[in-house]
């Protein structure tokens, strides 16, 4: 069966979700090589969703099914990214250290992958409930601030194993770029977590009147 025009931005999302494990599998690497590949799966990745996105909205290609899978992706690229991040940080070692936080703490998982859970166990049960929630501006900001964190850590991890291999500790090039790069990752992680916070505020506010029906038969 030929591929229409209208799955195309579906394909590319299903596509992302399959690159999902790879990237999982690419960060636990101590291997830099490796750790560049993922940078690069991952950028992949984030652009896809902008691509998807695009296509959709420029020619009218929007599902029911792209609205529930396009968010699904986002979640399993951030489980694919963050579950790693929460293992090599609390490797030994300076490497898997993330600037300004140190070992990836618990709680910050726990906020920003609970709000996923959450957001996705909603879009589930209003959908049984003939409801489809698309993601809105304030879901896809904290989304790219997240990707933003994710892509500029891996790419934090590539670079100090190259530096940790060859010695450059202690030159001052590589002493202006740690502190710059140290500084992006550190802040960039702050950001993502107060938008995850405000998001789901923003969440709860959009379909409170759907959470108040809760006790009503569905449709």
């Amino acid at each position: 069966m030929a591929l229409s025009r209208l799955d195309l931005p579906n394909v590319i999302t299903i596509a992302r979700i399959i690159a999902c494990p790879v990237l999982f599998a690419l960060i636990l690497s101590p291997n830099a090589f490796y750790l560049f590949i993922a940078f690069l799966v991952f950028l992949a990745a984030g652009l896809s969703d902008l691509w998807d996105g695009y296509l959709a909205r420029k020619h009218g290609w929007i599902t029911d099914t792209g609205k529930l899978l396009d968010p699904l992706a986002d979640k399993l690229l951030l489980v694919a990214t963050f579950i790693p991040f929460f293992i090599v940080s609390h490797r030994p070692g300076s490497v898997g250290s993330i600037p300004w936080w140190g070992a990836l703490p618990v709680w910050v998982v726990a906020v920003i992958l609970g709000r996923e859970v959450l957001v996705t166990l909603f879009r589930a049960w209003a959908a049984r409930r003939g409801s489809v929630l698309p993601a809105g501006p304030s879901g896809k900001i904290k989304a790219f601030t997240q990707n933003f964190f994710s892509g500029a850590l891996i790419l934090w991890y590539a670079i100090a194993r190259i530096a940790e291999s060859r010695g450059w500790q202690g030159t001052m090039g590589w002493t202006v770029w740690r502190h710059f790069h140290e500084t992006v990752v550190g802040l960039s992680l702050g950001v993502a977590l107060l938008l995850t916070l405000y998001s789901l505020g923003v969440y709860y506010r959009q379909h409170r009147e759907l959470l108040g029906s809760a006790g009503q038969p569905a449709r």
